[in-house]
């Protein structure tokens, strides 16, 4: 025991000790979405130590910048000496510099201390338009700092201003990317966000192009991509990855940090680093309360709302995406009299009617991440209506061909037909059926315990009546 104890002990002092240090040098976000405070979110949450040199102060939000407040360039070289002479960088990224005394310091110390893993992120316009690298500062940064670079990442505006040439074309970013690459750094990620179509970034290494496409998201709260994309790269180099595994590793990390951004403020919302981490912190919690919620309907003996197909309830992760991130019961839950049993325990990706159903809920509003199927009767929905619950439906006849003939899509057609007519969710989405299609309840809610608080408050207004789809 003492051994296994020195053994846990040991592996924990190596991850202390094999820790990457991550330094931004950056301006400030009073709203917190871009800048020094997205940067240090963004290396911690993937594992590194994050260290930070400010270069300006500015008073933002969603909106705009009011107002930038420049620190002095000799404070700024304090800060670098203090870090660098005590601490090191195992990677340093620069984001906004603002103007030429603050990049002409950044150049020096980072020459003087030897960083070879430095991301240019040659941040120059705020979201709303405002200037954050002033017009004077741009050909200092082309002299002195991207000569340093591994790589800079600048997007479609800032690559346009770079390479002094339009770009509406593929073959418009390469050609920037060439004349970007004759400015010294080893590589150029031009990121395609602003051009229509996939997000598409081109990363050129003088020779040949790699490029990292996605789906693009259509959101308005993007405000700090840039500034969370360069900052995972600098980690991923720091943690000792190649630049093309560094920029794909980032860019699965942008991207779900987009797709799940906060609508927060009047402007531009916050893209959300949190998201991909939230999932996996919530497996554990998601299946124990699917457990608890089950134990709670063998107690009420449920039974008798159980439909022929059986029944399944679900519960999805923070964030879902795919069927892999819900959670149900593998096999169904199946009627026993008046009793309710599952044929094993809760796993992910065990149900995909249920997760179409959940996942479709989630992009009306992403709270609602739970819902159960029960029998379907005309009683059981006017006892709903008598509850004083939101009751909606739609008609099985009405589905596409195209949809009948995919298996498990028909499901969330039904939902989403529901959903993209309605201004909240509703308690119960239900259906009469069709040829060789069970009429049916769905029980909607924002966790297992409101669901199953629903079902258990229907079976006791239900008493033991006929189990028959219709009444």
């Amino acid at each position: 025991m003492i051994e296994q104890n020195q053994s846990t002990i040991d592996n924990q002092q190596s991850t202390i000790n094999n820790v990457k240090r991550i330094l931004t040098i950056a301006g400030s976000d009073s709203g917190g979405g871009a800048g020094i405070q997205a940067d240090l979110k963004t290396i911690t949450l993937l594992g590194g130590f994050g260290m930070s040199v400010l270069t300006a102060l500015t008073a933002q939000n969603t909106v705009s910048v009011a107002a930038i407040q420049a620190v002095p360039p000799e404070f700024i070289g304090k800060q670098l000496d203090a870090v660098l002479s005590d601490i090191g960088a195992d990677a340093v990224k620069t984001g906004m510099l603002f103007n030429t005394d603050a990049i002409e310091v950044v150049a020096d110390r980072l020459s003087a201390y030897g960083i070879k893993k430095i991301v240019v992120d040659p941040v120059m316009i705020a979201k709303g338009g405002d200037v954050l690298l002033v017009q004077e500062a741009r050909e200092t940064l082309v002299r002195r700092l991207i000569p340093m670079a591994l790589v800079v990442t600048p997007n479609i505006p800032e690559a346009k201003v770079l390479s002094r040439r339009s770009i509406r074309t593929e073959d418009d970013i390469r050609e920037a990317a060439r004349v970007i690459h004759t400015m010294g750094s080893e590589y150029v990620l031009i990121k395609g966000g602003h051009l229509n179509g996939p997000a598409t970034d081109y990363l050129y290494d003088g020779k040949d192009f790699f490029k990292f496409s996605k789906v693009r998201i259509d959101t308005p709260h993007t405000h700090g991509t840039g500034c969370v994309y360069s900052a995972a790269i600098a980690t991923y180099l720091a943690m000792e990855c190649g630049i093309k595994e560094a920029v794909e590793r980032a860019k699965d990390f942008i991207q779900a940090a987009i797709r799940f951004g906060l609508p927060l403020g009047e402007g531009h919302g916050p893209i959300n680093p949190y998201a991909p981490f939230a999932r996996k912190l919530e497996k554990y919690r998601v299946v124990e309360a699917l457990k608890a919620s089950l134990d709670r309907l063998q107690a009420a003996s449920v039974g008798n709302l159980v439909p022929e197909v059986q029944s399944n309830l679900g519960y999805a992760l923070p964030y879902a995406e795919t069927q892999k991130d819900v959670a149900a019961f593998p096999g169904r839950l199946v009627r026993l009299g008046k009793r309710i049993v599952s044929v094993g325990s809760p796993a992910f990706g065990a149900s995909r009617h249920i997760a179409n159903i959940i996942l479709t809920t989630m992009r009306h509003d992403p709270k609602f991440r739970s819902a159960m199927n029960i029998r379907f009767s005309e009683r059981l929905v006017q006892e709903c209506r008598t509850l004083g619950w939101r009751v909606c439906s739609f008609d099985r006849s009405d589905e596409p061909e195209a949809i009948k003939q995919r298996e498990g899509s028909s499901l969330g057609w039904g939902t989403e037909m529901v959903l993209s007519k309605e201004i909240r969710i509703p308690d119960i989405i239900f259906d009469r059926g069709d040829m060789g299609k069970e009429p049916m309840i769905r029980v909607l809610g924002r966790n297992p315990d409101e669901v199953v608080d629903k079902v258990i408050a229907l079976k006791e207004l239900d008493g033991s009546g006929p189990i028959g789809g219709s009444e």
